[in-house]
C-alpha cells in the first residue's frame, strides 16, 4: 500500500511540473481558470500523497481485522492503527531491516506481520500473494515453548493468559510419529505442520526453542488459529509494528494492550 502510494505521489510531481513548463495557449480568462484549478489539485495531491506514504511507510499504518483468530480481543472487521516505528524505522530496500528501535518485542505483545511463506497455501505462493498476519507474540527467541492440553509454558513456566480464548472442549493428543525432537524442532521450523490435520498440534505441542531473530505468535481465540503452531516462528524482518489503538467501531475504541 505505501509503495502504491509512493508511486501515485511521484506521478503527480512530475505531472505537476510537465504542467508548469507547459501552459495552455488559451488565453481566454476560462481556461486561465480551468488550468489553473486542475494545476492547484495536482500540486496539492502529490504533497499530501507522498505525505501519507512517508507516514505509512514509517509511523502508522492502518489495519482491519481479517479473521477471527484472536477473537474475542479483536474482532473480525475491526479497524486499527498500527504503531511502526516502535520496533525501530524500517529502512527502504532493505529487506526488512529496522533502525533505532524504542524498545525489543516483548512476549504478550501484539503484533502484525507479513505471512511466512510457509503460512500461505500452494496457489498464493505461486501467485506471489503477500498478506499481513496479526497475533500475539507468545515467545522470543531463544525461548523454549511447550503446550500441553491447551496450557502454553515458556522457558518452564505455565503462562497465565487472561486474554486467551478456548472454544473447543476437546483435548486432542500429541504428536507420536518424530524420532527426535530435533526432527521436531526441523520439521516446525520448516513450516511442515501446516499440511497436518490441526488436531494433530493445537492442544499439544512442542517442546521447541524459537531460533534467534524470530517469534513464536499465537491467536488468542487459541483454538480457531492458524499460527506460529503450524507454520513455523516469525522472522524479524517481517515483522510490521505493535497494534496501537482500535478505532472502528466506535463503540470498541481504546487503546490495545
Amino acid at each position: 500500500m505505501e509503495f502504491k502510494l509512493l508511486i501515485a505521489g511521484i506521478a503527480l510531481f512530475f505531472l505537476s511540473l510537465l504542467m508548469k513548463r507547459w501552459r495552455p495557449t488559451d488565453t481566454s480568462t476560462r481556461g486561465k481558470k480551468i488550468y489553473n484549478e486542475i494545476y492547484e489539485w495536482v500540486e496539492t495531491g502529490w504533497s499530501a500523497v507522498l505525505l501519507a506514504a512517508f507516514l505509512m511507510y514509517f509511523f502508522i499504518q492502518a489495519f482491519k481485522i481479517p479473521s477471527g483468530s484472536m477473537r474475542s480481543t479483536l474482532l473480525e472487521g475491526d479497524h486499527l492503527f498500527v504503531n511502526k516505528f516502535v520496533y525501530g524505522f524500517h529502512m527502504p530496500l532493505s529487506g526488512g531491516v529496522r533502525k533505532w528501535p524504542l524498545r525489543k518485542v516483548q512476549r504478550g505483545d501484539i503484533i502484525i506481520f507479513q505471512c511466512p511463506p510457509e503460512g500461505l497455501s500452494l496457489t498464493e505462493r505461486e501467485k506471489k500473494i503477500k498478506k499481513d498476519f496479526i497475533k500475539r507474540c507468545a515467545a522470543v527467541g531463544g525461548d523454549m515453548v511447550q503446550i500441553k492440553d491447551k496450557q502454553l509454558i515458556v522457558n518452564g513456566t505455565p503462562v497465565n493468559e487472561p486474554y486467551a480464548q478456548f472454544v473447543d472442549e476437546n483435548v486432542y493428543p500429541p504428536l507420536q510419529f518424530f524420532s527426535s525432537s530435533e526432527q521436531y524442532q526441523r520439521s516446525w521450523e520448516s513450516g511442515k505442520f501446516a499440511n497436518l490435520s490441526p488436531d494433530m498440534i493445537r492442544d499439544n505441542f512442542g517442546p521447541i526453542i524459537v531460533p534467534p531473530g524470530h517469534y513464536f505468535a499465537l491467536g488468542d481465540n487459541r483454538d480457531r488459529s492458524f499460527d506460529s503452531r503450524f507454520w513455523g516462528p516469525v522472522p524479524d524482518n517481517l515483522l510490521k509494528g505493535r497494534a496501537l489503538l482500535l478505532y472502528w467501531p466506535l463503540s470498541r475504541f481504546r487503546i490495545i494492550r
